[in-house]
């Protein structure tokens, strides 16, 4: 059935909604088995995902590849690994850059800086760090505001070769100019080109950003907390899980947490409707940043 159904698209075309022969109960059983397969092969869990950044996702891969269907994009999945990194690439949310939404970095400088002041140990956790570039930015922040040599940032990821591409610290030189712009305004206090030279066929960042920062796999699906923390950081990353799963993951940072910790989101995500949404206080609206106040 699921083939019959594809074989009345282009090939590289996804299905049209509006179609008479397209039918939603038949695709989202596929893509059901699919993720279950990725669950049980590789133990990656993208089931309680948002269904319509999933779908999207899955009939990019089956484009580029070819095929005509989400069926035969499974087969290929759970028996070829290399098929499942590069599908892993797209399910996994990827977008960045160094001092993305800076107004919010200049809304850290001026609201949290002055509490972790107060610490004589801080520890924070980039959740759903990506490539690395607001790792790095955050480590800037730090070293700026004299907190990097007694911060330690774990930057975790559900990718291995995203992490990769972290901890090598070389991003494209054509954004360098989108970049500079970006830690102006958000409040940076040096030349930004200072942090960076032109090497490797990009921008090498100073690797001494890194000598308190520890890359690691981390799946906010199906892993634990690891430690304490008193900043959390995670944004733009629930917005594509569903209702349950975002959730499930409020629960982990907030166990994750000590009082009076600070938990940092994204700009479209919130704290409304969550179980612990009466034990955090925003910190500077608009910007996304709670306090854990019990």
């Amino acid at each position: 059935m699921a083939v019959q159904i594809a074989e009345t698209l282009v090939a590289g075309d996804a299905p049209d909604r509006n179609a008479p022969n397209y039918k939603p109960d038949l695709e989202r059983i596929e893509i059901e088995l699919l993720l279950e397969g990725v669950f049980r092969q590789y133990g990656f869990d993208f089931r309680a995902y948002a269904y319509a950044s999933i779908r999207r996702r899955l009939w990019k891969r089956i484009e580029e590849e070819g095929l005509k269907s989400v069926s035969s994009l499974q087969e290929r999945v759970l028996h070829d690994p290399q098929m499942m990194e590069k599908l892993l690439l797209d399910l996994s949310i990827n977008v960045t850059a160094m001092f993305r939404d800076p107004g919010f970095y200049m809304t850290f400088r001026q609201h949290v800086v002055p509490l972790l002041r107060t610490y004589p140990f801080i520890r924070i956790w980039h959740a759903g760090c990506s490539t690395g570039e607001e790792v790095y930015s955050l480590a800037m922040l730090l070293r700026e505001e004299g907190l990097y040599d007694r911060a330690r940032i774990y930057a975790t990821d559900i990718n291995e070769v995203v992490l990769q591409r972290a901890k090598a610290g070389i991003f494209p030189l054509e954004r360098m100019q989108e970049y500079t712009d970006n830690y102006i305004r958000a409040g940076g206090k040096k030349s930004f080109s200072e942090y960076y030279t032109a090497k490797y066929g990009g921008a090498l960042f100073d690797q001494s950003l890194t000598k308190n920062v520890v890359f690691s796999q981390h799946n906010l699906v199906t892993d634990r907390s690891f430690s304490e923390f008193n900043v959390i950081l995670c944004r733009n990353v629930l917005i594509y899980f569903d209702k349950t799963l975002q959730s499930k993951v409020h629960g982990l940072f907030y166990d994750s947490l000590i009082t009076f910790g600070v938990l940092v989101l994204g700009s479209k995500e919130t704290l409304r409707f969550m179980q612990h949404e009466e034990s955090y206080q925003q910190i500077a609206p608009p910007e996304k940043i709670f306090r854990k106040v019990r």
